[in-house]
């Protein structure tokens, strides 16, 4: 039977799974992903690190700025694809892409459908207080992450889980489920199950103004946002009227003797802030134009004192 795949994804995730997609036995024929974009402070052209993996592997890359094009129709068609897989592209395809191939299209989705449909599930699990996540492995039809589910794998979410601790994880699950997924359908023996929309959340993007932390909230959510914006946008206040990122905190249940925002305390290696319920102690910081520093280190830097505002 031929196996000819074409790959669709972005970011880090989806460069893992390619990973899994190279080692074989499929054929790999052409790699789908977003157009080269500014980043960094100089703001030169940067390269996908799916597009950056695909090339070193010498599969041809294709990075149009939209899929709804006849041009990128006919494209598709050209490579004459069996499946298609499809991880964290950024565009979502019509149904007229997602019919070209023999067998379909795939998608890798982090976290536990209908769970968390869309673009920021991992993020957004976290935030919520979630205690389990992991990866489904979907067939595609036009709606967001709404097709029939072909494997799941289940994953903790730890209380000191990042985003990109959590990342990390769920990428190695999803090259299993992947697998699984693939030797199942070139068997024959491959299983769909309705997802239940009952049951269905949204993990809308990220935006950099929800990450600014509202010190009238309670320690512990506080504590998730820190780590389910890390890393990106990255939690953050004010301190003497300029930006300071929180990378790393902890929360505590001790109620605080001050208002939300005051500095409550000061050790050798951390400081503690007021918030609406308990306190948020803070380990590992960034001022505005500096590095990340271990609070210790601010704390000898900046010389904070109890009863400063934060925010």
């Amino acid at each position: 039977m031929s196996k000819r795949l074409v790959f669709a994804g972005t970011p880090e995730f989806a460069r893992r799974i390619l990973e899994e997609l190279l080692a074989g036995p499929e054929t790999l024929v052409g790699v789908f992903t977003q157009p080269d974009r500014p980043a960094g402070r100089g703001r030169h052209l940067q390269e996908s690190p799916v597009k950056q993996l695909a090339r070193e592997a010498g599969i041809p890359v294709f990075q149009p700025e939209s899929c709804k094009t006849p041009e990128s129709l006919e494209l598709l068609r050209s490579l004459q694809p069996d499946l298609l897989i499809v991880v964290a592209y950024g565009q979502i395809l019509p149904q007229a892409i997602l019919d070209v191939p023999r067998l379909g299209a795939l998608n890798v989705h982090a976290s536990l459908l209908p769970a968390w449909r869309g673009a920021a599930p991992i993020a957004r699990a976290i935030a919520a207080g979630d205690v389990e996540t992991g990866v489904a492995i979907m067939q595609m039809e036009a709606g967001l992450d709404s097709g029939p589910v072909l494997q799941v794998r289940t994953c903790p979410i730890h209380s000191e889980d990042t985003a990109a601790s959590l990342h990390d994880r769920l990428a190695v699950l999803g090259k299993a489920a992947l697998r699984q997924a693939l030797e199942d359908l070139w068997a024959g023996r491959s299983v769909a199950v309705k997802q239940d929309d009952s049951r269905v959340t949204y993990a809308r993007k990220l935006k950099k103004e929800e990450a600014l932390l509202d010190w009238r909230l309670p320690a512990a959510l506080l504590d998730r946002q820190v780590r389910a914006f890390n890393p990106s946008p990255v939690a953050h206040t004010l301190f003497r009227e300029k930006a300071l990122r929180i990378w790393q905190a902890r929360p505590m249940a001790e109620p605080a003797d001050l208002p939300p925002g005051s500095i409550t305390a000061i050790h050798k290696e951390s400081l503690c802030v007021a918030c609406g319920e308990g306190q948020l102690e803070l380990l590992l910081l960034q001022p505005a134009g500096k590095g990340k520093l271990a609070a210790g280190d601010f704390i000898r830097g900046y010389h904070p004192v109890r009863g400063e505002r934060l925010g």
